[in-house]
């Protein structure tokens, strides 16, 4: 089993930024942690972090036929992009979407996901645990 990680945008800022809001961990923390639990679970990852919207799309689309599935947290980009909800919907295999704060107890602007709409599922306010949860939902999916 094969899944992409895919961080989108100010999340290589991580253990810097907005403490009180994402936590000290950076994010080669994040993917440590994930690569742990995909090595315990038999699954093999493939991690990205991007700045642009675009290349989110690229990294979904270059997934097909290659991977099983996919945890995104497309960051800000969660509240605005219809490319990337389109993008999530023509992928042949399911994304989970993650969050490391709850987007649902923040700023008003925050409490919609136009890509969540369009995720097999979403988690969201575990801090870097949801990264984890977000896994293991996906694997418990693709083994039916």
């Amino acid at each position: 089993m094969k899944v992409l990680v895919i961080h989108g945008p100010n999340l290589n800022l991580l253990g810097t930024r907005e403490l009180d809001v994402y936590g000290d961990q950076t994010l080669e923390d994040i993917d440590a942690l994930v690569a742990a639990a995909a090595g315990e679970a038999g699954i093999e990852i493939e991690s990205h972090q991007t700045q642009r919207e675009g290349e989110i799309i690229e990294v979904l689309h270059g997934g097909v036929g290659r991977v099983d599935g996919a945890l995104l947290n497309p960051a800000a980009y969660s509240h605005t992009s219809r490319a990337i909800a389109d993008a999530i919907r023509a992928v042949p295999y399911p994304v989970v979407e993650v969050h490391l704060s709850n987007i649902h107890a923040r700023e008003e602007w925050r409490r919609t996901s136009v890509t969540g709409e369009a995720a097999t599922g979403v988690i969201t306010g575990f801090g870097p645990a949801s990264y984890v949860a977000g896994l293991h939902a996906l694997k418990q999916l693709l083994e039916g």
